[in-house]
């Protein structure tokens, strides 16, 4: 008998610690205190979480993925500040093509997202147009032409710099890592000279906010996907960065899901700054004779629409 598909199940949690104090012992530690997100729907998950600090409320943005469509979209999950109590969730990002890393972030007095969606080709800027965050705009495309994925930005030493990765064959997206740099956040944005800067696949696809380390240098955390995609998450530590010059050490400790959670410990992909938070991802692996029940029902509906 053939075996049953496999299903990637991911789960966000709240870490009451700032990343730069993180480390594998300290998120052991602190797993019973973790806030995880809820999504009691048996076929979807939530995964790639952003946040942002408004007055007393944290909102979360996560990519929301289906497995009856095969795709995803933006949610926003708010929770009141101080205790973490959950305030309701709604879709703020939807579209035919599917939707991750909702790189959420303030600038210049606007909230902007840069969420994945490689299949249209380019890295797009997005801006919240009502002050609830509940609807948002495309504003330009940052590289156009590129089938980018989880662009992380930030501002620099006087420049803006981005750092994803490129959907592409032989595993490309998983081991290979990209900068781009620019003046401002609209651009222009060049390539930087010796992309890609990095060819490792235990430590270059981008997965999280790029941050300021307690020695004062620049930390990207980045994806270790040698165990399988996602498998754990380490920190790239920038010890040079320029237009045309880039050097970086990958440091050896492992962040893994059995170190967050007993029920979810086949990965964590996503380690994201957001003040005195920490936010993560973590996975569990799923085999079940349903998902064929899935994927039949989604062939058959779209043998009947054509």
């Amino acid at each position: 008998m053939l075996e049953a598909p496999r299903s990637d199940f991911w789960q966000v949690g709240l870490v009451p610690a700032r990343i730069e104090t993180l480390d594998a012992a300290r998120l052991a530690a602190l797993a019973d205190r973790i806030v995880w997100l809820q999504d009691l729907d048996r076929w979807r998950y939530l995964a790639d979480p952003f946040g942002l600090v408004r007055g007393e409320r944290l909102h979360v943005f996560v990519e929301a993925y289906d497995y009856r469509i095969k795709r995803a979209w933006i949610e926003r999950h708010d929770y009141a500040l101080g205790s973490l109590q959950p305030l309701g969730h709604r879709s703020v990002l939807a579209g035919a093509r599917h939707l991750s890393y909702p790189y959420v972030f303030e600038h210049e007095g606007e909230v902007w997202m840069v969420p994945e969606c490689h299949q249209a080709g380019e890295i797009a800027l997005y801006r919240a147009t009502d002050a609830r965050l509940d609807h948002w705009e495309r504003d330009c495309a940052l590289l156009p032409g590129v089938a980018g994925a989880d662009a992380s930005l930030i501002e620099w030493q006087g420049r803006w710099w981005m750092f994803y990765t490129v959907v592409g064959p032989r595993r490309q997206d998983q081991r290979e890592l990209h900068i781009a740099h620019a003046p401002r956040l609209t651009g222009p944005w060049t390539l930087h000279l010796r992309n890609p800067v990095r060819d490792d696949l235990a430590g270059a696809r981008p997965a999280g906010r790029p941050f300021v380390g307690l020695d004062g240098g620049l930390v990207l955390p980045v994806q270790d996907s040698s165990g399988g995609y996602g498998s754990a998450t380490r920190l790239l530590h920038i010890n040079s960065l320029s237009p045309d010059h880039f050097e970086a050490g990958l440091s050896t400790e492992r962040l893994t899901g059995d170190l967050a959670s007993a029920s979810h410990g086949a990965g964590l992909h996503t380690l994201s700054a957001c003040g005195e938070l920490t936010l993560i991802d973590v996975k569990r692996i799923d085999r079940s004779r349903g998902r064929q029940w899935l994927d039949l029902k989604r062939r058959v509906r779209r043998l009947l629409h054509r």
